[in-house]
């Protein structure tokens, strides 16, 4: 049995028994005709058979070439199809992009800017898992997560995405009023606060930088009569008057707006650097990663 031609070598012929003519097959492969030709004529020594009757003025297809003409023409289409479609996936943005986000970053960062990206992006199909306890993503199979930065591990990519983010010290007007406003992180230690418990297990301690040049930050801490695991309840809890809480600004701004809630400590909370989106480093990023990248990014600018 002949060895299997190079697809080179069949293109060559394709192009000379659809022209008729070397010259034109060159022309349109982008070749010299004498490549053409020898590519044409090594497919003959391959298969030892002749497929085409050369002459001065023309060429003409043997029975053996008009044969393997008709039957290479829906191989050779289909090759191209799968090769065109395979190039539009590196131009056209499409595919599944899975994500492991924590329930915060959700809320404050992808949340308002899903629609928008699947809307310029419609060959996306984007699945978000809400998950606050930090994951193995390519074991779990994510394409790639977001998290603060100094939580990432090592041989992870990290692009820094959306704003800086701010921590804000809130309750209910009635309860502040009742017990009074702290002056200093310390003064919650004798006032109800809603704690954090992380899924690990271990409680957040709430974190301050005493005003000044060159404080250092600390962390406390605090009691209180609730203890959740998700700043979304933590909020509500401190609407109804259950303790200070201790969230993100940006998710008690509407409330402090509206006189729902008030602010304590802002001077002690400075704000630090946001989300960063990450992926691992050894792996080839994706068109709908990279749209994603490129999306959340340009929604900073």
């Amino acid at each position: 049995m002949p060895a299997p031609p190079d697809l080179q070598h069949l293109r060559a012929f394709m192009a000379v028994a659809e022209w008729r003519s070397f010259r034109r097959a060159a022309r349109a492969l982008s070749l010299s005709p004498s490549s053409v030709s020898q590519a044409v004529r090594t497919l003959e020594e391959r298969l030892g058979v002749p497929l085409l009757q050369r002459s001065t003025r023309s060429v003409a297809m043997t029975q053996a070439g008009t044969q393997l003409r008709a039957q290479l023409t829906p191989v050779m289409q289909g090759l191209d199809g799968a090769l065109a479609e395979a190039a539009q996936w590196g131009q056209e943005v499409r595919g599944h992009l899975r994500l492991n986000v924590p329930r915060s970053a959700a809320d404050l960062l992808l949340g308002p800017l899903l629609g928008g990206f699947l809307k310029a992006h419609p060959g996306v199909a984007l699945e978000v898992c809400t998950q606050d306890g930090l994951v193995d993503i390519v074991r779990e199979g994510f394409d790639a997560g977001i998290r603060f930065p100094e939580a990432l591990p090592q041989d992870m990519v990290a692009v820094p995405i959306g704003p800086q983010q701010r921590f804000a010290v809130v309750a209910a007007p009635t309860l502040a009023t009742a017990l009074g406003v702290p002056e200093t992180p310390h003064d919650l230690l004798q006032r109800p606060c809603v704690r954090q418990r992380f899924p690990s297990g271990a409680l957040y301690r709430w974190q301050f930088v005493p005003p000044g040049e060159g404080a250092l930050a600390f962390d406390l801490a605090v009691e209180g009569p609730l203890t959740v695991d998700d700043q979304r309840l933590a909020l509500r809890a401190a609407l109804g008057g259950a303790g200070w809480a201790y969230v993100y600004e940006a998710m008690a701004q509407p409330h402090l707006r509206a006189g729902h809630l008030v602010q304590a400590l802002a001077d002690w909370c400075p704000a630090e650097p946001g989300f960063a989106l990450y992926y691992p480093g050894r792996k080839q990023v994706s068109p709908a990663l990279r749209a994603l990248i490129g999306w959340l990014r340009g929604q900073q600018a």
